[in-house]
């Protein structure tokens, strides 16, 4: 079964780019690559229990088993170890990056406390887009009561497009929330 947000990114967000834009065919419109989430540990990543339990968390709310990312270098004034524990990333493509998609946009961003929207200044100079949430404890998936500590999570959408300006109109065409100018 095709993920709800595939079949609508098929069905109607592409053709209406295309005439937005004015593409000569539908694949020259932007299209979502994949999804990356990072979990920095930072001096917790030596500790075996903290990292199983962010591992579990993190495996929870991407259905992925995440990936442990290791330090390259020593650096004295930051206290790491090069070979040590870093954090966790995870890749999603296909259909859990839209599954994904689906429930950060209309389940967990809306929990979150005193939400008034996303940053529009979040896209690189190719069209990708990167925020961070606070507290990884607004997803369903992972039980508040269970979190030993409350963290955070860098994600960052992975989009094949020309321009920022095509990367914001799909997102939004997504329902991404993003603030609009003048709402303060």
């Amino acid at each position: 079964m095709t993920p709800r947000l595939k079949e609508l990114y098929f069905t109607e967000i592409k053709p209406s780019l295309k005439s937005k834009f004015g593409f000569k065919n539908l694949y020259m419109g932007p299209k979502i690559e994949k999804i990356v989430l990072n979990m920095g540990l930072g001096l917790d990543g030596n500790d075996s229990k903290i990292l199983k339990s962010c591992e579990e968390d993190l495996a929870k709310i991407t259905g992925q088993k995440p990936v442990i990312n290791k330090f390259k270098k020593s650096v004295a004034n930051f206290k790491t170890r090069k070979g040590s524990n870093a954090g966790l990333k995870v890749t999603l493509r296909k259909d859990k990056m839209y599954e994904f998609l689906d429930r950060l946009v209309n389940i967990a961003l809306p929990r979150i406390k005193d939400f008034r929207g996303l940053s529009s200044t979040g896209f690189d100079k190719f069209g990708n887009y990167t925020f961070g949430i606070k507290e990884h404890i607004i997803f369903p998936e992972v039980s508040f009561d269970r979190a030993d500590k409350v963290r955070g999570l860098d994600i960052t959408i992975v989009i094949s497009s020309k321009s920022k300006e095509h990367s914001f109109a799909l997102l939004e065409k997504l329902n991404f929330p993003f603030i609009k100018k003048g709402d303060n």
